[in-house]
């Protein structure tokens, strides 16, 4: 990244022929542009805001006509403007690159919702050399058939988006959560704030689309998330995805549809801290000569990295709260070595090496250990119905009396951690 001064708190820029964005979190962090799904503003990233920007400087961008954006950002710069905005994903990608130069930075990890994620793959493909870390959520190599999506534009272009915006609950969520208050608040916003023009112009980025023969030119690591109930994107373009990217990871999401990121934040969320703390962010510069040789150093502060990003800041910073002159050596030699060497290692996924530890901790009866990892492999994208297996397959090589105490303390763990991580009944209704 070039060394540009940029602010740490939260920025917003309108400069001409820029998308409207904000960055938020420390200026000299790595950096994480995001991309909206159409009908969406900067603002669908919001739940995952938070923890992200602790660690990385988060850059979220408007697509033309949504948010901040105007529609004419999509203007040439030289001729005459096109009596009908159009747009093709280059060009949007286009419009993400002149915001990255503007900010100074040369490489940098990208995550995007459906047609944000067919930017940054359009991106991976195009401009290996601006992406460090790809991570696709509810996104595809072809959006269906061109015919629909300009049948969509020029309703649009003629009536508005209100009958868009009726049906859009149905598309974007689960029945039981597309009355919730997030949910509605979603909705609101694509038929009152979308300019029909910019919307329309996108419908057309998604019409000309097909990203299926260049998948193989896509070398970044790369993070496939799927709602197994999405209409949109259903698991099978996902799966299309992972099976043409090199080394891809796929992250299927039960009781998710199109907009997971909305539905489901908290798995969403732990699945791109899990990929980002695997693929950290390549140094723009010179490497320094002590990282180079991974100095203890430069391992503790990886190891505090994904220490973090699988146990969570508050077990952390209780850990560390209540650090003594005779545990201060032991706290340095679990984060350098546990956390700094063995878990940032290629080698396995963040969600295998969490099986590996829930057995490991089953078969020694480390029970307080136990818990703790429980909410980790959560965190790190396992579903309840994946740590029963590991239990069950535990429970035959680990014996059954230590399994029973295992899945005693899962599911006071997983009903803890779901209840913290579902919408309060006061903002989710259930559709009958």
């Amino acid at each position: 990244m070039k060394h540009h001064p940029t602010p740490a708190q939260p920025d917003t820029a309108d400069a001409t022929g820029l998308v409207h964005h904000q960055v938020d979190g420390p200026a000299d962090a790595p950096v994480l542009i995001l991309g909206p799904s159409l009908g969406t503003s900067l603002s669908l990233w919001e739940p995952q805001l938070p923890e992200l920007a602790r660690q990385y400087r988060v850059v979220r961008w408007d697509l033309p006509g949504h948010g901040g954006t105007p529609t004419d950002v999509l203007e040439p710069r030289d001729g005459p403007a096109p009596a009908v905005p159009t747009a093709t994903v280059a060009d949007l990608a286009r419009l993400v690159l002149d915001l990255a130069d503007s900010l100074g930075v040369d490489r940098f990890a990208y995550a995007g919702v459906s047609l944000g994620g067919a930017v940054g793959a359009w991106l991976a493909a195009h401009h290996p050399d601006r992406i460090d870390s790809l991570a696709l959520i509810c996104s595809s190599a072809r959006f269906g058939e061109p015919a629909a999506w300009r049948e969509r534009a020029a309703l649009v272009r003629e009536q508005g988006l209100a009958p868009i915006a009726a049906a859009t609950a149905a598309r974007w969520f689960t029945p039981a959560f597309a009355n919730s208050a997030p949910a509605r608040d979603l909705v609101l916003a694509l038929r009152d704030t979308v300019d029909p023009a910019g919307y329309a112009a996108c419908c057309d980025a998604l019409a000309a689309y097909d990203l299926r023969a260049d998948l193989d030119r896509i070398t970044a690591p790369t993070l496939v998330v799927a709602g197994r109930e999405d209409p949109a994107t259903p698991p099978a373009h996902a799966r299309e995805l992972t099976d043409h990217i090199a080394g891809a990871t796929l992250v299927e999401l039960p009781r998710a549809s199109h907009l997971a990121s909305a539905e489901r934040p908290a798995p969403v969320l732990a699945a791109l801290l899990g990929h980002l703390a695997e693929h950290p962010a390549r140094p723009s510069g010179p490497v320094p000569a002590d990282a180079a040789a991974g100095d203890d150093r430069s391992r503790h502060a990886a190891g505090m990295t994904v220490r973090r990003a699988v146990l969570g800041d508050a077990h952390v910073d209780r850990s560390i709260a209540r650090t003594s002159a005779l545990t201060a050596v032991f706290q340095d030699f679990i984060t350098r070595y546990a956390w700094g060497e063995i878990w940032t290692r290629p080698g396995l996924s963040r969600r295998t090496r969490s099986c590996i530890t829930l057995t490991a901790l089953v078969a020694r009866g480390h029970h307080d250990e136990l818990s703790m990892h429980l909410r980790a492999a959560l965190r790190n994208g396992l579903t309840p119905q994946e740590i029963q297996e590991v239990l069950l397959q535990s429970a035959v090589y680990c014996g059954v009396p230590a399994a029973n105490t295992a899945f005693a303390l899962a599911d006071r763990v997983v009903d803890e951690y779901l209840t913290e991580h579902t919408p309060h009944p006061d903002t989710a209704e259930t559709d009958s």
